[in-house]
Formats: C-alpha cells, structure tokens, sequence
C-alpha cells in the first residue's frame, strides 16, 4: 500500500525553523515528483514546493521562496523542506505529495498520493 508519512511539525517562534520530514513507501516511485503543500482552517490548499526525482529541478511557492528549502534523499525514500525564517501566516497542516512521472508542478490536482499532513504552528 502506498504510504506518505509527514512529521516534524510543531510549535514554533516567529522567526524559527523547522524542518519536515515525508517517508514514502510502497512503490519504487521512480521519476516520481514529490510536493510540499500546505492549508490553513478555511483557506485552499497551497503549494509550497515541489522538486524532480533526481532533484535537479525545485520550484517554490511565492509565499515561501528564499525562506523554504525543498530537498529528498531517494535512498532514504525520504523528501524533506527546511522552514526557515518562519511567520504566523506559515501556520498551517502541511501535506506532502507525489506526482508519478511529473516534474514538480504547483498545481495539487496533479498529486495522486497524499500524506495525512503535519500540524506547524507559528506563535508571535
């Protein structure tokens, strides 16, 4: 059964970071694209970063981009985003994707494997 499993998600201080980790399981998810998305109570779903499965390619979200790092060690079947200089409006259930045969786009309805996602708070 296809798995995506997301932690590292927590509170923290405005300003702080946090790094995420998503563990996938399986399928061999070769030339797989993996994503970062995130949702806040009310609001869609929005991308925060994606990267190829080679991980030669990243794009990131406006909101985030200079702040957030998207990286996977495929050994490790493992993809993680590095949250740095973190804001209240980060605060958010994060989710992390797969996109088989994909390149890492921002669109979600191109995703066909969700994580359960992780709760990141961010406190004034």
């Amino acid at each position: 059964q296809v798995q995506l499993v997301e932690s590292g998600g927590g509170l923290v201080q405005a300003g702080g970071s946090v790094r995420l980790s998503c563990k996938y399981s399986g399928l061999t998810f070769r030339s797989t694209a993996m994503g970062w998305f995130r949702q806040a109570p009310g609001k869609e779903r929005e991308f925060v970063a994606a990267i190829s499965w080679s991980g030669g390619t990243t794009n990131y979200g406006d909101s985030v981009k200079g702040r957030f790092t998207i990286s996977r060690d495929n050994t490790k079947r493992t993809v993680y985003l590095q949250m740095n200089s973190l804001k209240p409006e980060d605060t958010a259930v994060y989710y992390c994707a797969a996109d088989p045969d994909g390149l890492g786009s921002g669109e979600f309805r191109q995703y066909d494997y969700w994580g359960q996602g992780t709760q990141v708070t961010v406190s004034s």
